[in-house]
C-alpha cells in the first residue's frame, strides 16, 4: 500500500491542455496568434459595463447569472431557464461529461478536434474514442461507426478547432437523427458568430425541441471577453438541470456578467468584427495558396483562424520557429497529431499581411 495518496489511473492519463503562447522563447513580447482572440478588442460598452462593476468587490456574483441568461435569451429567442452559464464554454464542456459519462462508458470525437474534449473524457473516467476526419473534417459517418451502446456523449465543434471545417445543418441533423436517444449531442459552436447567417448548422434549433442536444458558445471569442471566462450553453430543461448539480457556485463574475449583457447588445461590434475577420481570412487564405507550389495548403475555415498544412520541403516546426524569430506566434499542435500544420489566427490587417509576407519569407528562402 502506498504511503501517499495515489490519482486515479485516469487522471494520469490525462495529457494537460496547453494554451497558445503570449512570448517567444527568449522572453519577447511579439505578435500574437496562436490563441484565436479578437484582435479588434472588446466592445467599449462591454468594457465600460466591466468597469462599472470595481466598486462591488466584496459582494459574491449573483449565482443565478440571471441578466446574462436574460440578455442572451432576449437575442437568440431562448428560454433563459434552459441557459447554462459556465467559466467559458469550457466548464459545460466539463459539466457535460461530468454528468453523462463516468467509469465504463465512452465519449466521441473527431480526430483533429478540441483538446478539451479528451481532457473532460478522461477526466471523469470515460474511454476517448476518436473517428477519423476527411481531409480535416468532421466525417458524420466516421462518427456513427463508433456508436455502441457504450456511448454516452458525442462532442462536435462546429466550426472545429483547431482545423475551421464547417458540417452544414444537414449533416448536423443526419448526425443527430442517427444517434440513439440517450447519446448526448454537444455541439460546441465557440465560433458560431463568424459564420455567414447561411451557413447556420442549425443546432440550435435542434437544441429548442431535441431531449438529447446540447448547444455551448462563448464569449471568449467574438465578443472579446476572454478574460473573463464566460461561456453559455442551451438544452433541454432535464439537461441543464443535470448540469446545474455539478456545476461550481459564483462561477461568473459580476464584472462578467455585466461585460456579458453589454456584448450580447452591442450588435454592432459584433458586425464589425465578423466583416473583419471574413475579408482578411479571405485575403490570408489567398496568399497561403500562392505558396502551394512550396507544400502549403490553407485548410478552409468558416472560423477566426486558418489551418495551414506543410506538404512540402518546409515543415511546420522550421515555420513556427521562423514566424517566432520573425515576430509572431502561432500555434503548433504536435500534441494534438498536427505537427504537419499550424494554427494561425486571423490579426489586424497588419499582423495579418506581416505573417503572410514572413511565410513568404521562409518559403523563398528554402
Amino acid at each position: 500500500m502506498s504511503n501517499a495518496p495515489v490519482p486515479k489511473s485516469w487522471i494520469m492519463d490525462i495529457a494537460p491542455y496547453v494554451p497558445g503562447r503570449s512570448t517567444t522563447d527568449d522572453g519577447r513580447k511579439v505578435a500574437k496568434l496562436s490563441s484565436n482572440e479578437n484582435p479588434l478588442g472588446t466592445s467599449p460598452a462591454a468594457r465600460a459595463a466591466f468597469a462599472s462593476a470595481a466598486d462591488s468587490l466584496e459582494r459574491y456574483p449573483d449565482a443565478s447569472g440571471a441578466i446574462v441568461r436574460e440578455a442572451i435569451a432576449a437575442r437568440f429567442d431562448l428560454d433563459p431557464a434552459r441557459i447554462i452559464y459556465g467559466n467559458g464554454s469550457d466548464e459545460i464542456l466539463h459539466l457535460a461529461a461530468g454528468a453523462f459519462a463516468g467509469p465504463g462508458d465512452e465519449v466521441i470525437f473527431v480526430r483533429y478536434g478540441f483538446a478539451v474534449y479528451e481532457i473532460a473524457t478522461r477526466r471523469v473516467g470515460a474511454t476517448p474514442v476518436i473517428a477519423p476526419d476527411r481531409d480535416y473534417a468532421t466525417d458524420v459517418d466516421a462518427i456513427l461507426a463508433c456508436v455502441t451502446d457504450r456511448t454516452r456523449i458525442v462532442y462536435v465543434a462546429n466550426p472545429n478547432n483547431p482545423t475551421g471545417t464547417f458540417a452544414p445543418a444537414a449533416e448536423i441533423a443526419r448526425l443527430h437523427a442517427a444517434l440513439p436517444g440517450n447519446v448526448l449531442l454537444v455541439l460546441d459552436q465557440a465560433y458560431a458568430e463568424y459564420l455567414a447567417d447561411r451557413d447556420d448548422d442549425g443546432g440550435m434549433e435542434l437544441a429548442k425541441t431535441a431531449s438529447n442536444v446540447l448547444v455551448t458558445r462563448t464569449f471568449s471569442k467574438i465578443h472579446g471577453l476572454a478574460a473573463e471566462r464566460i461561456g453559455w450553453g442551451y438544452a433541454h430543461a432535464d439537461i441543464v438541470q443535470a448540469l446545474h448539480r455539478i456545476r461550481l457556485p459564483f462561477n461568473i463574475t459580476i464584472g462578467g456578467q455585466r461585460a456579458a449583457v453589454a456584448a450580447v447588445e452591442d450588435r454592432a461590434f459584433v458586425e464589425h468584427t465578423r466583416a473583419h475577420n471574413a475579408e482578411w481570412r479571405a485575403w490570408f487564405a489567398a496568399e497561403i495558396a500562392r505558396l502551394g507550389n512550396a507544400g502549403l495548403r490553407a485548410i478552409p475555415s468558416e472560423a477566426n483562424f486558418v489551418l495551414v498544412v506543410f506538404e512540402g520541403a518546409l515543415t511546420a516546426e522550421v515555420a513556427y520557429k521562423g514566424l517566432m524569430d520573425a515576430g509572431y506566434i502561432v500555434r503548433w499542435l504536435p500534441g494534438q497529431g498536427l505537427a504537419q500544420g499550424l494554427r494561425i489566427t486571423i490579426g489586424t490587417e497588419e499582423e495579418t499581411r506581416g505573417v503572410a509576407a514572413a511565410l513568404r519569407d521562409l518559403v523563398e528562402r528554402g
